[in-house]
C-alpha cells in the first residue's frame, strides 16, 4: 500500500462530531446490502432484460446500474419481470445506480436521479454512488476533479425517500478524507476495482475501520471484454491462472466462485456480470464455495506476483485517478 504522508494524515483522522452515518429512513431500508450481486456494466440491450430477469430468479437480491452503461431501461424492464416471475416486491432488492460525470453540477444532481429513477421504472434507489470524482462540462465534455459540491448535492437526496444510501466510487485516500471532512454525511459504500490481482488490503480495511461498505466492481478481474483480454506476456486471464484452478479443483468450485466467494470472505461485496445464463447460474454458486483456509494464502500471493488495475481512465481523462493506491 503506498499512502503518501498527507493522505495518512488525513485519514487518520476521526469523524468529526458534527458528521453523521446514514441511518434508514423507513421500512423500505430493512434489507442489508448483499453481498453477491449481479452487475450491468456492458450488458448488451439485445438481452439485458431477460439477464437481469433471470439473474432475479437465480436468487440475485442486489442489482448494480449507471446512467453511463446506457442500458438502464432493460435493466429495469427486468427488474420489474423478474419480481414478478420470483413473487418478490420491490423492497425484497437491493438496487444501486451511479450519477454520471456530466451530472455533477449541483443542480443537475436531482435531475440524473429523476432520469435513472425514471429508466428502471422505480421510486426509489436503495443505494446511489457517485461514479467517480470527476466533473465533466456537459457543453465541452472537458474533465476536472469535482466533487464537493455534488457530494453536497447528493445529501439532500436523503430527505427526499427517494435515495436509502448515498455513496462514492473510484476515489482515492486522499478524495476521500477530504469529502468526510468538509461534509455532514459518511458514505455508506465505496465501489472500486478489486479482484485476485488488485487487492488493495489495507484499502480495504481502512473502510472496515471507519463503518463504510465496499463493492467490488471487475471481481473477475480481465475476463471483463471491456480490458481487451489477456495479451501474450501480460497478466494471464484470472480464470485461467494456475492458481486459481487448483484452488477450484480441490475444492470442487470453479475458477470464477473461487474469485467470487474469496471477494465475499473479506466483507466485500462483489458484482459479477454475464448475459449468459449458465454463467449467471455458475457465479451465484460463489455463495456455496468454501475454501481451506492456506488457499487464501495462495491468493493472496497471485496478488503479489500479479499485480494490475485494469480500469484507469486517468490519461484519457487528463485527470489524476487513484493516488496513493496500489497500480495507480
Amino acid at each position: 500500500m503506498k499512502f503518501s504522508c498527507a493522505a495518512l494524515l488525513a485519514l487518520a483522522l476521526p469523524v468529526t462530531h458534527g458528521q453523521q452515518q446514514q441511518i434508514p429512513l423507513n421500512s423500505h431500508s430493512s434489507l442489508s446490502i448483499p453481498l453477491l450481486g449481479y452487475g450491468t456494466w456492458n450488458l448488451d440491450k439485445s438481452n439485458a432484460s431477460e439477464a437481469v430477469s433471470y439473474a432475479i430468479e437465480t436468487g440475485y437480491r442486489h442489482i448494480d446500474c449507471a446512467a453511463a452503461y446506457g442500458n438502464e431501461k432493460e435493466v429495469g424492464k427486468g427488474i420489474a419481470d423478474g419480481l414478478k416471475k420470483a413473487g418478490l416486491k420491490r423492497s425484497d432488492i437491493w438496487v444501486t445506480s451511479k450519477l454520471w460525470n456530466d451530472h455533477h453540477r449541483p443542480d443537475l444532481v436531482s435531475k440524473g436521479l429523476e432520469k435513472t429513477m425514471s429508466d428502471l421504472g422505480l421510486d426509489y434507489l436503495d443505494l446511489y454512488h457517485m461514479h467517480w470524482p470527476v466533473a465533466q462540462t456537459p457543453s465541452s465534455r472537458k474533465n476536472s476533479l469535482g466533487y464537493i459540491d455534488t457530494w453536497h448535492a447528493m445529501e439532500r437526496l436523503l430527505p427526499t425517500g427517494k435515495v436509502r444510501h448515498i455513496g462514492v466510487s473510484n476515489f482515492s485516500p486522499a478524495q476521500l478524507a477530504n469529502l468526510i471532512a468538509k461534509s455532514h454525511t459518511v458514505p455508506f459504500a465505496h465501489q472500486m476495482e478489486l479482484h485476485p490481482y488488485l487487492q488493495q488490503t489495507a484499502w480495504v480495511q481502512w473502510h472496515a475501520n471507519h463503518g463504510i461498505h465496499v463493492t467490488a466492481y471487475s471481481p473477475l478481474a480481465n475476463s471483463n471484454p471491456t480490458y481487451g483480454g489477456p495479451k501474450k506476456g501480460s497478466t494471464p486471464a484470472l480464470l485461467e491462472n494456475a492458481v486459481i484452478n487448483e484452488i477450484a479443483k480441490e475444492s470442487g468450485c470453479t475458477p470464477a466462485t473461487v474469485a467470487l466467494a474469496w471477494g465475499m470472505s473479506r466483507g466485500t461485496s462483489v458484482i459479477p456480470k454475464s448475459q449468459h445464463k449458465a454463467r449467471i447460474a455458475e457465479n451465484f454458486g460463489a455463495k456455496e464455495c468454501v475454501m481451506p483456509y492456506e488457499a487464501f494464502g495462495r491468493i493472496e500471493e497471485v496478488g503479489r506476483k500479479y499485480l494490475h488495475r485494469f480500469n484507469n481512465p486517468s490519461e484519457g481523462w487528463g485527470v489524476p485517478l487513484y493516488e496513493g493506491l496500489d497500480d495507480a
